[in-house]
């Protein structure tokens, strides 16, 4: 075993038909789900112009400011799959630009949640693929490895493991464990019914806020009479 530098193969992903359910509702009410515990933090920025982020992942760990193994990930990727990569976080040398994203797109690749740096920024938000980074800069990467590809990795605290579901959209990236996803997506599905319905109360002026003063007195705020 060479830790470090290694290709392993992903044994399982989440299925498209999982995929394009979890898609068609908001990432917010996906982290509700799941109890407010998992996100990829707030460095992570939409380079896209719109669109959802969803798929399994292919995911990658480099050394920072290096993409040998990104390289390897788009040439490994199948139709559908979102590559992550933990780069780190380091901003000094972009992970990619505008000729790999156009070579993944050519593949079929739905997106990229990069832990590292972008360049060529106006092309790929004309591109319009969805990609999450923490960064921009001009300076170009290395390509000399070390590096994994489809092992675990962690960005900001929240693991994901090759072919969990990855999710973007404007309010940010959350991954879904593999073994949980049946049980989220029911949960979610609860919690953007029950918003809607609220939703509907607020627009006929019949919305309750009553919980608001329950609230308050139970925890002993002092209020008015």
């Amino acid at each position: 075993m060479t830790i470090g530098f290694r290709i392993l193969t992903r044994n399982r992903a989440v299925t498209p038909e999982l995929v394009a359910q979890f898609r068609a509702l908001p990432v917010a009410n996906v982290s509700d789900a799941m109890r407010r515990m998992t996100a990829a933090g707030p460095r992570l920025t939409r380079m896209h112009q719109d669109g959802t982020l969803a798929g399994p992942a292919l995911t990658v760990k480099s050394r920072p400011g290096d993409n040998l193994m990104l390289h390897k990930a788009i040439d490994m990727a199948q139709p559908g799959d979102v590559i992550v990569v933990d780069a780190g976080g380091d901003l000094t040398n972009a992970l990619m630009g505008e000729m790999m994203l156009a070579y993944a797109a050519k593949r079929g690749v739905a997106g990229f949640v990069l832990n590292g740096a972008i360049r060529d920024a106006d092309a790929i938000r004309e591109m319009n693929l969805p990609l999450f980074a923490a960064g921009i800069t001009h300076r170009g990467p290395y390509k000399d490895g070390p590096g994994e590809i489809n092992v675990p990795i962690a960005i900001d605290g929240m693991v994901i493991a090759p072919g969990d579901l990855v999710l973007g959209d404007g309010d940010g990236v959350v991954a879904v464990p593999f073994d949980a996803a049946e049980a989220v997506l029911a949960a979610t599905r609860a919690k953007h019914d029950a918003e809607t319905r609220q939703m509907a109360a607020i627009d006929a002026g019949t919305n309750d806020r009553s919980w608001v003063d329950a609230a308050l007195k139970e925890l002993g705020c002092e209020m008015p009479a």
